[in-house]
């Protein structure tokens, strides 16, 4: 409980701040500030959004069409970066759920003169909280028996997520990290994408992702829709 009250802290004082500049920044960029609306499907319907309060600081929020997975969400824009925090659920194979609580940053290498190659880079870094229960198989079993174990465990994540402009209208996206944490507790995710821009409101995503961690997997291909609003 001592850890969920400093993360609330932290965004309380994150959002007293005064607001920020935020420039002009490619729509995919994960430091932008933006009010939009998005629609996904990978496996299942997904709809999103983000609402912009100022030019520093916005909330935002996703959840699947049956509503029982979910994230909400906040960010304030630095000089150097941008500090995300979320709260999540997230459902696995045999029962098992995970509740998320986390806090971190992106940092722009653009910021230093580096684009290798064309990619902008974003490092990532953060600290999570991870609760819920984790499905445990009895291997002597014929019939595959588990049973639920509830889980909690505290750590940190390091990953980084890149942009590459192909022209006006096409980009590639990347993105990966691995996170470890308190009782062993281990995961890595990555992923790989192109990005349309149909017009100055609107773009078109297809993407693959790879996730694992204790609790489960979450391996799929889909596509997304998203509508900026000016």
């Amino acid at each position: 409980m001592k850890s969920k009250s400093r993360l609330l802290a932290a965004v309380l004082v994150l959002f007293s701040s005064a607001p920020l500049h935020a420039d002009e920044k490619h729509h995919e960029d994960p430091t932008k500030i933006v009010t939009k609306a998005g629609i996904a499907y990978n496996e299942e319907l997904k709809f999103s959004g983000s609402i912009g309060l100022d030019e520093a600081r916005m909330i935002n929020a996703r959840i699947n069409a049956d509503g029982d997975e979910w994230r909400v969400g906040g960010s304030w824009l630095l000089p150097l970066g941008i500090v995300n925090f979320n709260f999540s659920r997230s459902e696995y194979d045999n029962d098992a759920y995970k509740n998320n609580y986390s806090i971190g940053t992106f940092v722009p290498l653009s910021y230093f003169g580096l684009e290798p190659y064309g990619w902008q880079l974003f490092p990532m870094a953060g600290y999570s909280y991870n609760d819920g229960e984790v499905a445990y198989f009895d291997d002597s079993s014929v019939d595959n028996d588990y049973v639920l174990m509830p889980t909690s465990t505290h750590g940190g994540y390091l990953g980084a997520f890149g942009l590459k402009p192909l022209n006006k209208q096409w980009s590639l996206l990347a993105f990966g990290g691995g996170s470890m944490g308190s009782d062993d507790y281990s995961g890595y995710w990555a992923g790989i994408g192109a990005s349309y821009k149909i017009s100055e409101a609107q773009s078109f995503n297809l993407f693959s992702i790879f996730a694992e961690d204790d609790f489960g997997e979450n391996n799929s291909v889909g596509v997304s829709y998203t509508y900026e609003f000016n």
